[in-house]
């Protein structure tokens, strides 16, 4: 007869085995320590030699008088290089779980993620073309923190939460427009240090 713990260990495997198969688990935290950083040199350049300063973010300004373009290749920039950081620690992770990167469960992730992505990166970009460089912060803020909201469904719940905290700094950004950089750093830059060392000793340890 079996005892209590060899059944205890069965449904921990299956557990697991269900775990594996409905969430993404391979988000690696050294891709979000690296994005925060990304991101946080990001601001800097913006601030120091693309001229996005406070004054500039509260007022309408013509397009040809604003250096918007840089700025959406800087923020381009950035986003590359979190995006393939993470594809490959997150790679890299899969590999030592014996799991594939690209399975039904991340291609439900990236769904997820891409519409309200796509969407609130389509309105910044409209709205910075016609001189509302000081609205873009808070957007980028609020759609990015959806697409982790929705993300949170499909790999670690704390997505969930760090897409909340997106979403109210978005929010009180478009309060102090001004200070849009600053909550845009602070979001992008220390949040995602914060999560990603969070869920490195969490759960790669």
């Amino acid at each position: 007869m079996r005892d209590k713990k060899d059944y205890i260990q069965d449904i921990n495997e299956i557990r697991s085995m269900m775990e594996r198969t409905s969430k993404f688990l391979s988000l690696a935290g050294w891709a979000g320590i690296m994005a925060g950083f990304y991101a946080l040199i990001g601001a800097f350049t913006a601030y120091y030699f693309l001229g996005l300063t406070p004054e500039v973010l509260a007022t309408r300004v013509s397009p040809a008088g604003t250096n918007w373009l840089q700025l959406v290749l800087t923020g381009l920039v950035v986003l590359a290089l979190a995006v393939g950081t993470a594809v490959y620690f997150s790679a890299e992770k899969a590999s030592r779980r014996g799991e594939r990167l690209w399975n039904s469960t991340s291609r439900r992730l990236l769904l997820q993620m891409s519409v309200p992505l796509v969407a609130g990166g389509l309105l910044v970009l409209i709205l910075m073309s016609q001189g509302y460089v000081g609205l873009a912060a808070p957007l980028t803020l609020v759609f990015y923190g959806l697409a982790l909201y929705n993300a949170g469904n499909f790999t670690y719940p704390e997505i969930r939460f760090l897409g909340i905290l997106q979403i109210a700094l978005g929010l009180l950004s478009t309060c102090f427009v001004p200070l849009g950089l600053f909550f845009w750093a602070t979001g992008f830059g220390v949040l995602h240090i914060v999560y990603g060392i969070y869920i490195h000793y969490k759960y790669e340890r």
